[in-house]
């Protein structure tokens, strides 16, 4: 079974759908708190409200999708259909969502909503199918880690692109209009999204079948919460995202404000954090070719909690160089569990099959999804009351009140999230040498499951 290697056309085509999906993702943690304020013109607290409140509709498409995608296959494979024909309309999405209609408050606070729904959707119905395929692709815990690490590099180009180049083209092409320049260049990720999405189809090969549940939902359900590894998975899941999209939700804020920046210096704050990132991931899996990748999860993110401390204390208003050091350092810490966390999960869902004897895959996807979206709303509501309750007032002279809440939400706010995942990753157990194990039981669990369909 580990005779599946990986090309480096398939690895790289593989990244590229978490390039596309990055657009997305890196524009909501990133840049759309500092959109729907600044640009669009919604209050902090309906920004609050919308980034938290259409979360809920995740609770029902991130498990129904996850169900769609194991009960239906075709010749194509069971995930990779939708990367083809979803791309364009996922495309569609991003473009509408950064798209500002010139009209009255309430009228444009509708279609921000409508249009946020429509994207979340779209990201659901290629998401679930992407974060799914690592598992059929390749069998390999190496490859799988190796592939994850080029999915996360070209994940953070994503990320690169969606903050040094889009506030800069906003800035040119829209000129007095910085609202069409936002509609303008996101429209430019949008084609590149829907792009890579179309070449992840086609160097991408499902190679590996496994037997999933077609039992009901709550069947599967239950199933999934005898999984005590995947349900600390989706705690630190959501623990984590929240401590990620606080940070990165203020970043543009804390360069604006705080170091008192141009769009030039914003941009190059919030790219400096993605450089950083990008980093990480080379050196995660170079890390984890020597040392224990679950050990490495569990210490990096306790050391992003003190971190996060010393630069609230060390960084003062307008220290632009100290600034962007620690935010560096920072940042490159934060991501060495990123290759990490997107490896295991198919583990983790192994070492489910083996201890119920049933396998629930698209469901288990779909709830590390969901967990995802549900840490990004509640970084979202919680940014969006912090920075009133901090009376933060669009593009205006800050109070050191505001100030002070601005470095709060940048270091020990979102310190504390990552902290707190590090403790939580001391209660996942399944390192190489269990999975190892897990791979030899789950042999003979496949074979007494045809056994026993021979039988019957």
């Amino acid at each position: 079974m580990d005779s599946h290697k990986l090309s480096t056309l398939e690895k790289v085509g593989y990244g590229s759908g978490d390039m596309a999906v990055n657009v997305v993702i890196s524009s909501m943690m990133l840049i759309i708190t500092f959109f729907y304020t600044d640009i669009f013109g919604l209050k902090p607290e309906d920004v609050a409200l919308l980034l938290l409140s259409v979360r809920l509709i995740d609770a029902v498409t991130d498990p129904l999708m996850g169900m769609i995608t194991d009960r239906y296959t075709t010749r194509w494979g069971r995930y990779r259909p939708y990367f083809l024909t979803m791309a364009i309309p996922f495309g569609i999405s991003v473009f509408l969502t950064f798209s500002t209609p010139d009209w009255d408050y309430n009228s444009k606070l509708v279609w921000a909503y409508s249009t946020y729904i429509f994207v979340t959707i779209m990201f659901t119905i290629v998401t679930i199918p992407y974060i799914s395929i690592i598992g059929v692709i390749t069998d390999n815990p190496k490859e799988k880690l190796s592939a994850n690490g080029y999915r996360l590099f070209f994940a953070k180009i994503a990320a690169l692109s969606v903050t040094s180049v889009v506030p800069i083209l906003a800035d040119y092409w829209g000129g007095e209009d910085i609202a069409s320049g936002y509609q303008y260049a996101m429209g430019l990720m949008a084609v590149v999204a829907s792009l890579m999405f179309i070449f992840c189809f086609f160097t991408t090969t499902e190679r590996i079948e496994h037997k999933v549940e077609t039992k009901p939902f709550l069947s599967q359900l239950k199933l999934l919460v005898k999984n005590d590894q995947w349900l600390i998975l989706c705690s630190i899941c959501v623990v984590g995202t929240i401590g990620y999209v606080i940070r990165g939700s203020v970043a543009l804020f804390y360069a604006k404000y705080y170091l008192n920046g141009d769009v030039a210096l914003s941009s190059a704050f919030i790219s400096t954090g993605v450089i950083a990132a990008i980093v990480a991931m080379v050196a995660s899996t170079w890390i984890t070719k020597f040392y224990c990748k679950i050990k490495l999860f569990r210490y990096s993110q306790l050391v992003v909690g003190l971190l996060s401390v010393l630069m609230y204390f060390l960084v003062a208003p307008g220290d632009i160089k100290l600034a962007f050091f620690l935010y560096f350092i920072l940042s490159f810490v934060v991501d060495l569990h990123a290759p990490i966390f997107w490896s295991i999960i198919s583990e983790a869902i192994d070492y489910g099959t083996v201890k119920t004897g049933q396998r629930v895959s698209g469901l288990a996807y779909g709830g590390i999804s969901f967990s995802q979206k549900a840490g990004m709303g509640v970084a979202g509501f919680i940014v969006g009351s912090l920075l009133a309750l901090f009376n933060y007032q669009p593009d205006q002279v800050q109070s050191a009140f505001t100030l002070t809440g601005i470095a709060l939400m940048l270091s020990i706010i979102p310190g504390a999230f990552h902290a707190i995942m590090g403790l939580l990753m001391f209660k996942y157990k399944i390192n190489n040498e269990e999975y190892e194990r897990i791979k030899t039981d789950l042999t003979n669990v496949q074979i007494n499951s045809n056994q026993q369909n021979t039988t019957l």
